[in-house]
């Protein structure tokens, strides 16, 4: 891709570099979701608190937006007759970037995975059985074709249930690979928000597994504004940075979804309230609507059976982002009007760094990110350098960091 009229800045990926030993990660959830520790950087003052008290910290006009997915058990482990143990880690369906509509296929389907112990698995069927029910089902798995890290595996099965059953009862919580430990029950429930609703994750939206149905009754009793989207996390998100300029990295794309009643709501909310997402994927897809809603104010986007896709420089053109975001949500909503869509469906690229111009958030909710990760050049594009002096107080005041590690709240 050209980048001549793209302002793209020149960033080391060595300046967002930390140390982080083993002992500061969290492998393991407390006991209590809302127990964690609550680090807030407000008015360039940092403080910490429990994460239950946060509502104390959120003004009377917030609107706090959820990521609703759900994580998938996609790890599956198929062994050969030999003794061979291969895992099949599901990322995507292959044919198709309809997350549920793959989910929901009966009998086949072909999905995009990553193959552990691969070399042991040169050609022919793995097969497995798998318990659903009273009935016991026999599942194979097929590679049709290998691309850089990934294989298109076909999956077939002898019964009349989905790929979401089969996932179920035969797949295993997908932790992170920082987490150096097999999933167990625990992690069913705890690697899950309390809100997840739509399934196609393969890992969580971790800012959001501080939240209890208690919590979350409170702050609406405060009267604290709310609404939900989707954005499907991908294993993309744990991918570091491995070029030395940020520029040369090529970001992972991820499905969202987004009803047109919450790009209604976020329209009207824009100038009224502050707008703060749960998460780093929550953020990502509000900011991705901003680009969408631009893209079709610059005729970009025309047509409604296309699924769009914001590529990861498309912010830092020189000629985009030139309309108030009330206006470029104004005219997404317009768009999803005229072609009789209630959900705006997409993939998004996107790519925050320090230098990006945030057009929707206000302020966010999020974990402490790896380093030399996008997740923590999105932190610093919001905090500028001083995400260092944050971390560096986090880490000398025993904080627990990364997926089930203690929450933060930025300003």
């Amino acid at each position: 891709m050209s980048t001549e009229h793209y302002n793209i800045p020149s960033i080391s990926i060595d300046d967002y570099n930390y140390r982080l030993d083993d002992d500061k990660i969290a492998s393991h959830p407390l006991p209590e979701r809302d127990m964690s520790k609550l680090l807030v950087f407000k008015d360039d003052v940092i403080r910490q608190d429990i994460f239950r008290n946060i509502s104390d910290y959120l003004p009377d006009n917030t609107l706090l937006v959820f990521n609703d997915t759900r994580v998938v058990k996609a790890r599956l482990i198929f062994k050969k007759t030999t003794g061979a143990r291969i895992e099949l880690f599901c990322l995507e369906p292959a044919d198709s970037g309809n997350i549920s509509k793959a989910l929901a296929s009966k009998r086949n389907v072909n999905w995009r995975c990553l193959v552990g112990n691969s070399r042991r698995w040169s050609e022919g069927l793995l097969t497995a059985e798998v318990s659903i029910g009273n009935s016991t089902i026999a599942v194979t798995a097929e590679r049709l074709s290998t691309a850089d890290t990934s294989s298109v595996i076909a999956f077939r099965w002898n019964a009349d249930v989905s790929f979401a059953d089969i996932l179920e009862a035969f797949g295993k919580i997908p932790l992170p690979p920082y987490i150096h430990r097999e999933a167990d029950s625990d992690d069913i429930v705890r690697y899950q928000t309390v809100y997840a609703n739509a399934s196609g994750s393969v890992a969580a939206p971790t800012a959001g597994l501080h939240f209890t149905p208690k919590l979350l009754s409170t702050i609406h009793e405060k009267n604290i504004d709310t609404s939900n989207l989707t954005l499907h996390v991908g294993a993309g998100t744990f991918k570091p940075v491995a070029t030395e300029l940020v520029a040369d990295h090529v970001m992972h794309a991820e499905r969202i979804s987004v009803d047109i009643d919450v790009v209604r709501h976020l329209r009207d909310a824009i100038g009224q309230k502050m707008i703060i997402p749960v998460g780093t994927t929550t953020c990502r897809t509000l900011e991705s609507l901003y680009w969408f809603g631009d893209m079709i104010t610059d005729g970009i986007i025309q047509d409604a059976e296309c699924t769009p896709h914001l590529e990861q420089w498309y912010p830092y053109k020189n000629t985009a982002g030139n309309i108030s975001a009330a206006d470029s949500l104004g005219n997404l909503i317009k768009f999803l009007e005229n072609n009789n869509s209630k959900v705006f469906e997409a993939y998004t690229s996107l790519m925050m760094m320090p230098g990006y111009n945030h057009k929707i958030i206000n302020a966010i909710i999020t974990n402490f990110h790896q380093p030399k990760s996008t997740l923590l050049l999105l932190i610093a594009s919001l905090l500028g350098n001083r995400w260092k002096d944050i971390y560096d107080y986090a880490l000398t005041h025993d904080f627990r960091f990364l997926s089930y590690g203690d929450s933060c709240l930025f300003f």
